[in-house]
C-alpha cells in the first residue's frame, strides 16, 4: 500500500464514524495535500484558517485563490483583538513575548473553534520537528476545556519529498513563498528562510522555539 493509499484509508476509517469533523490549514504544502485528500471523501468539510493578521500578503492571496478554485468551506478564525488593539495594549508581542502572541492569535481561537467538532484533521508530519517525532496518524487530544477529540494526521509518515511529489502529480500549485526560499511559513514577522538546510522549520521564530502551542495538548 502506498503512502497515499494509507492516508486515504485513515481518512476513510475516521470519516466512517460520521462524527463532526474539520481540517485546520495554514495553506502550506502538506496542508494542501491533506485538504485535497479529505475533500475527496467529504467535499463540504470545514477548513479552518487562523487569520492572525500577521500573515504574508502572498498567504492571504493564495488562501483566497485556492478556496475559490476548490470551493472550500473556508472558516477564518479571528483573535479577540485586532493587531492594532493588541499592539496598543501589549506592545509588539511577537518580539517581546512570542509565546503570548501565539497564545492570543493562534491557540485561543483555534481551541475555541475545534471544540465544536469531534474530529480534527491536521497536516502534521513526524519529519517536521523533534516535537513531532512520535506523532500518531490517529490520536486523542484533550483541549484545555477538558473536551477530548480525535486528532488525525494522515500524513504523519510522509517526508517533504513525498509531499511535493503529490502536489506535482496532482498538479496542485503551491504557496508562491516557497519559490522565494521559504520552507516553513507562518506569520510574516516570525518567519524567515531556513537558518539551516537540515531543519526546514528553523526559520520559524528565529529558531528560538519549535511550536506555537497549538499542537502541545494535555493528553
Amino acid at each position: 500500500m502506498t503512502l497515499t493509499e494509507q492516508a486515504r484509508s485513515v481518512i476513510s476509517e475516521v470519516l466512517a464514524g460520521r462524527a463532526p469533523a474539520c481540517i485546520t490549514s495554514s495553506f502550506q504544502a502538506e496542508d494542501m495535500v491533506l485538504v485535497d485528500l479529505v475533500r475527496e471523501q467529504q467535499p463540504e468539510i470545514p477548513v479552518l484558517f487562523l487569520d492572525t493578521g500577521y500573515h504574508f500578503r502572498e498567504t492571504y492571496e493564495y488562501r483566497d485563490r485556492m478556496a475559490q478554485a476548490w470551493g472550500l468551506k473556508l472558516v477564518n478564525l479571528l483573535p479577540r483583538q485586532t493587531v492594532a488593539e493588541q499592539e496598543s495594549e501589549f506592545g509588539i508581542l511577537y518580539q517581546s513575548a512570542p509565546d503570548k502572541c501565539c497564545g492570543f492569535r493562534k491557540v485561543e481561537p483555534l481551541f475555541g473553534a475545534v471544540a465544536g467538532y469531534d474530529v480534527w484533521f491536521t497536516g502534521l508530519r513526524r519529519e517536521q520537528s523533534p516535537t513531532r517525532a512520535n506523532l500518531q496518524p490517529v490520536d486523542n487530544f484533550k483541549l484545555p476545556s477538558g473536551k477530548e477529540l480525535k486528532k488525525v494526521s494522515p500524513l504523519a509518515m510522509w517526508t517533504n519529498r513525498d509531499v511535493w511529489a503529490y502536489l506535482k502529480e496532482r498538479d496542485i500549485p503551491a504557496l508562491p513563498l516557497y519559490d522565494q526560499g521559504y520552507t516553513s511559513i507562518g506569520c510574516e514577522p516570525c518567519t524567515s528562510r531556513p537558518l539551516t538546510e537540515d531543519d526546514l522549520r528553523s526559520g520559524r521564530w528565529g529558531g528560538k522555539k519549535l511550536e506555537c502551542g497549538i499542537h502541545i495538548g494535555s493528553k
